[in-house]
């Protein structure tokens, strides 16, 4: 297996996009899988690494990013050393991010396009990517398959409500802390505001009903995160989507961060090759 690691990418909102590809240099065509990061989430967490290994086992050109304003760094991709990135991070921004990735893989110059058949991408979404690559799949004809892991229904709805609210739109900024890191996450008004002026595109539902590629849910019945519910709501908006439920799975089908054994847990192992086995067949 062939990899590279941190390729700078150079985005639409003065930040890099580091990115990794994962492949068996063959000379081969064979088909992409991009894999989009959650919230408080980074391309090297947990297991993901072990999961970029099994696509490619299975005859795939894998490749995961940390979008621009994740608050991780080019000297440090892992963690979030830039909380001030973080605090200014914006859906359309990683949906800008996400479109940088494509127009990099799919350009002439590409420099792996020998071991890639443009024209067969899968999007994957972990949570909140869950709902951004829905998006991003419904308004790209590039996009040949749609997967979403643990993926959010509903963007508006997460928002601070009542005097949270409030108090967001007063002091400008709230803060949640991250439960490893300890860090306080800044969250600017912007972010708020940045969604209100684009929420038609923005409404997952929206896109979740327009969605006419194959397209596949899953989640965990046991997520704390994210409801199971929400991924019965995806399935709803899209009947011909496939829903697949992994009784007693988390959020993060049993990884953690760091992981470290070279074995993926029972969940995301179960998940990955369900999802390999959809875009195969």
């Amino acid at each position: 297996m062939s990899s590279k690691k941190n390729i700078s990418i150079q985005g639409k909102h003065q930040k890099p996009i580091l990115t990794d590809v994962f492949y068996l240099e063959n000379q081969k065509e064979k088909p992409v899988v991009i894999f989009c990061h959650g919230y408080k989430g980074f391309k090297d967490w947990g297991a993901w690494d072990l999961v970029a290994k099994a696509y490619v086992n299975a005859g795939f050109f894998f490749s995961k990013f940390n979008f621009s304003h994740n608050g991780g760094t080019m000297d440090q991709p892992i963690d979030f050393p830039d909380l001030e990135a973080f605090g200014n991070n914006s859906y359309i921004k990683e949906l800008d991010d996400l479109d940088t990735i494509l127009d990099w893989i799919t350009s002439s110059g590409f420099e792996f396009k020998n071991e890639i058949d443009s024209s067969n991408i899968t999007l994957i979404g972990h949570s909140r990517g869950g709902g951004i690559v829905t998006i991003k799949a419904s308004e790209d004809h590039r996009i040949t398959k749609l997967i979403s892991w643990a993926g959010v229904s509903d963007y508006k709805n997460r928002f601070p409500k009542g005097e949270a609210f409030e108090k967001w739109k007063r002091e400008g900024i709230y803060f949640v802390e991250n439960g490893r890191t300890k860090q306080q996450m800044p969250h600017y008004f912007q972010f708020y505001t940045s969604f209100i002026e684009n929420e038609d595109r923005l409404t997952i539902s929206r896109a979740a009903k327009n969605i006419n590629i194959p397209h596949l849910i899953i989640h965990g019945t046991n997520d704390l995160a994210v409801n199971v519910e929400e991924g019965k709501k995806l399935h709803a908006w899209n009947p011909e989507s496939q829903l697949f439920l992994v009784e007693n799975a988390n959020h993060v089908f049993g990884a953690k961060h760091p992981w470290e054994t070279q074995m993926l847990p029972k969940h995301l192992e179960v998940i990955t090759r369900k999802s390999i086995d959809f875009i195969i067949l």
